[in-house]
């Protein structure tokens, strides 16, 4: 089981969970932050941070976001498992369900 990310991280990329994510797991993509299943350790310290909640247990993902899921773990079929976002910095890509989004708007706050 894994955390994934949703739809209210396009466009957005907060990053405070990737500050708060103690093994470095969190990718940054073009429009979203990703969750590499095979490198989070399922501690969940990253949900509670998250400004728009946007990061669900796997399990627990809405349904009109299940596709998210996909993304996430599709998004490293190129890349592997590199052991650890901040060897790799922001990845000029996303994957194609969000690189085909509308922009999103967020509200300031």
């Amino acid at each position: 089981m894994t955390y994934v990310i949703a739809q209210p991280c396009v466009d957005l990329k907060d990053l405070a969970c990737v500050e708060e994510c103690p093994v470095d797991c969190i990718y940054e993509g073009e429009r979203m932050l990703y969750i590499h299943p095979d490198e989070c350790v399922d501690c969940g310290a990253c949900e509670p941070v998250c400004p728009v909640e946007a990061i669900f247990y796997e399990d627990d993902v809405p349904g009109e976001w299940k596709s998210y899921y996909t993304a996430n773990v599709e998004f490293f079929d190129d890349l592997g498992s590199p052991g650890g976002a901040a060897k790799l910095g922001a990845i000029a890509k996303d994957h194609a369900l969000i690189a085909a989004l509308p922009p999103q708007e967020h509200e300031e706050t």
